[in-house]
């Protein structure tokens, strides 16, 4: 299993166990689908499943659509500063690394709506 994967389980693991799973999943939605990029995650979907899906919409969008993956990440609010951490090898390795920090993300966002909704 490589890092990015590793890293990206061992995340929504910690997601899982903070029981906002179904929440992560669909602040993603909501924010492809504000960029107008639907990504279509089946109800019930694993951990792995959805790391699965989302290396390959973000690949997709960074080798076919580039200026809807640079819409997609200015909309999540991804930070210039974690983009300097990506270690360019090839196409399909940084788009692990961009799916990892989008669920990095986007678990910010949800953690942080939970704690001052209450």
């Amino acid at each position: 299993m490589d890092l990015e994967l590793s890293e990206s389980l061992q995340l929504l693991q910690k997601v899982y166990e903070s029981k906002l799973y179904n929440k992560l999943v669909a602040q993603i939605q909501k924010d492809f689908e504000l960029v107008n990029n639907a990504l279509s995650i089946p109800l019930g979907a694993s951990p792995a499943q959805l790391v699965a899906i989302l290396n390959e919409k973000v690949y997709f969008l960074l080798m076919e659509r580039f200026q809807g993956y640079l819409n997609l990440l200015y909309t999540i609010d991804i930070p210039e500063s974690v983009f300097k951490k990506i270690k360019v090898t090839d196409a399909v390795d940084v788009s692990k690394q961009v799916a990892f920090f989008i669920l990095e993300r986007e678990f910010q966002k949800v953690r942080l709506r939970e704690k001052y909704s209450s």
